[in-house]
């Protein structure tokens, strides 16, 4: 078992090595370059697998990490000078505990001075039950992605794998920090690498139209949601004295003002609460993204290489989310309650309808699934919206199953297009004569995305689901929102199995006389590790369900104090 000292050594290494990586690629060529690349994307994984089961069996070894926890705390798995808590558990009538002291001594940028220390934006990073599957599977899908990298970028490989590196760095970052602006700052970052990468790389003739407008979406929702950073900052200070980027501290000041508010304080609060909260809600609902901000998405993942694609819809559509869960909920409950679920939850309705609908009348094979994520997608947005035990656990659990299934469609559709040289579904048919390998691996990823019993999406699914049934809100109806989600679900089956049938079933046809082969042995090791943790965690959901349960009882806890505080 690992030491917490020890894990809280070797996180910022993992967070820093992708850079550092990024830098030497530049001066390597060819072959080199790609070896490198790889045999860094394994290293960086066998890291994270070990400080992610180093936390894991620390938990597991001890139970009084998770059952004796100061004031009603909830438990971490491991942290970088961050104290004992991320997300204090509140009660009823209970104004919450004094964040620790001993967070992170590294300030990056000062912003004022005390009598005792600095106070600014530190590198406050750590794990807990919400971001530790989400880093286990960024270092997994990047492992397949720069495999699957190696014969599809002929042109500058090292150009390409440094900037991918570089992507992957920002991911990190996102799922690692627990400073607001850290997080901020590599939130932004990723759309950088994303630019070049879609722009140089990219298979289409529209390719940089793509990129520019993905870049240019992402950075007015993000500047929007930097205003509702600083506003919360400031506000928060003016109302405590205390001026703090943590977002743990944040919380225990946002409830201490709340429970020291008058009625008309309180009022007041919720006024502003609810403008901060739209504003903090725009980057991340256009990184996601819901409707009707969704128009940059079907470009950008066509005009994609294929393993940037894999990035885009496994990890950074989900970087939206995971900012549901890090911010909103926590830093502003009552405005994602009050407003979040009836606004944001019929946009995420509405797209499971409007992705589905696209899906079936697409016949270009990327988009097909580049729709299907908009649909997938919004579902996992309803189940987190439900802020209960069984959403929050079933959107968090969703998000690692759709980042797995989604994954390998993309990279077996890319096998797909490389043969075949089109992704135009009417011109191909009954494939499977010619390719039974990738057809039979194209068929679990395609049941494990329609959510087949023993599959992982399967369990998710149900517990997003039972999640929708029981929203808690005068606004909205459960059951009207459960009935759209059991739509997507079939329309999700019908158009899925519909590409199966078209694509590799019936007569055979061809564009052209041309010559395919089976997959390689390169292209089924980036497919397979996949397609293996669909079946694993399909039969051992527990995996990660225990292990986040803590951090979902404590957020599902501040959304019940919260509609307690709403209510009175």
């Amino acid at each position: 078992m690992l030491s917490s000292d020890l894990i809280q050594r070797i996180l910022p290494v993992l967070l820093l090595l992708p850079v550092g990586v990024a830098i030497l690629l530049r001066f390597l060529q060819g072959n080199l370059a790609r070896q490198a690349a790889l045999g860094f994307a394994i290293l960086q994984f066998v890291l994270m697998a070990v400080v992610g089961l180093g936390a894991l069996e620390g938990v597991a070894g001890n139970p009084e990490n998770v059952t004796q926890n100061r004031a009603g705390d909830s438990p971490n798995l491991a942290k970088f000078n961050a104290g004992p808590v991320f997300f204090p558990r509140f009660v009823p009538g209970d104004p919450g505990v004094e964040h620790p002291t001993n967070t992170t001594t590294w300030t990056i940028l000062p912003l004022a001075k005390s009598a005792d220390k600095s106070v600014g934006v530190q590198l406050f990073i750590g794990l807990d039950g919400i971001n530790m599957w989400m880093l286990l599977l960024a270092s997994f899908i990047f492992v397949s992605v720069v495999l699957f990298s190696w014969d599809a970028i002929e042109e500058q490989p090292a150009q390409y794998y440094s900037w991918l590196f570089l992507l992957y760095a920002g991911v990190l970052g996102v799922f690692l920090s627990f400073d607001l602006v850290l997080f901020y700052i590599f939130f932004e970052l990723t759309l950088i690498p994303l630019l070049f990468l879609i722009g140089n790389w990219g298979p289409g003739p529209k390719r940089r139209d793509a990129a520019w407008k993905l870049f240019l979406y992402t950075l007015a929702g993000g500047l929007i949601t930097l205003v509702g950073i600083v506003s919360l900052v400031m506000f928060t200070y003016q109302k405590t004295g205390e001026l703090t980027t943590s977002i743990p501290r944040l919380i225990v000041l946002g409830q201490k003002i709340v429970a020291s508010s008058s009625p008309d304080q309180f009022t007041s609060w919720l006024h502003t609460e609810n403008l901060i909260f739209l504003a903090l809600a725009a980057g991340f609902v256009v990184k996601i993204p819901l409707i009707p901000v969704h128009t940059w998405l079907p470009g950008a993942y066509t005009e994609a290489p294929t393993g940037v694609t894999v990035m885009m819809s496994a990890l950074l559509a989900k970087m939206g989310i995971f900012g549901f869960l890090r911010i909103l909920l926590p830093l502003t409950p009552h405005a994602a309650i009050n407003l979040g679920v009836p606004l944001l939850g019929t946009f995420a309705a509405v797209g499971i309808l409007y992705g589905a609908f696209c899906a079936l009348m697409s016949t270009d094979i990327r988009r097909i699934i580049a729709y299907s994520s908009i649909s997938h997608l919004g579902f996992c947005v309803l189940g987190i919206l439900s802020f209960n035990e069984a959403g929050l656990a079933g959107g968090i659990l969703h998000m690692v199953n759709h980042g797995l299934s989604t994954g390998a469609l993309f990279l077996l559709v890319g096998l797909v297009i490389r043969r075949y040289m089109t992704a135009n579904l009417p011109d191909m048919g009954g494939i499977w004569k010619r390719l039974p390998t990738l057809t039979f691996f194209f068929m679990v990823a395609a049941l494990a995305s329609v959510g087949l019993p023993g599959l992982n999406n399967f369990i998710s699914e149900m517990l997003m689901l039972a999640g929708v049934i029981n929203i808690r809100s005068s606004h909205v109806s459960g059951f009207a929102f459960a009935g759209i989600a059991c739509a997507g679900i079939f329309l999700g089956a019908w158009y899925t199995l519909s590409l199966v049938k078209n694509l590799f079933f019936g007569p055979l046809k061809e564009p052209g006389n041309v010559e395919v082969k089976d997959l390689t042995t390169r292209e089924r090791c980036a497919v397979i590790p996949l397609l293996v943790m669909c079946v694993i965690l399909g039969v051992f959901p527990q995996l990660v369900l225990d292990s986040m349960k803590a951090d979902v009882d404590s957020l599902s806890h501040l959304a019940m104090t919260t509609r307690l505080q709403l209510a009175r």
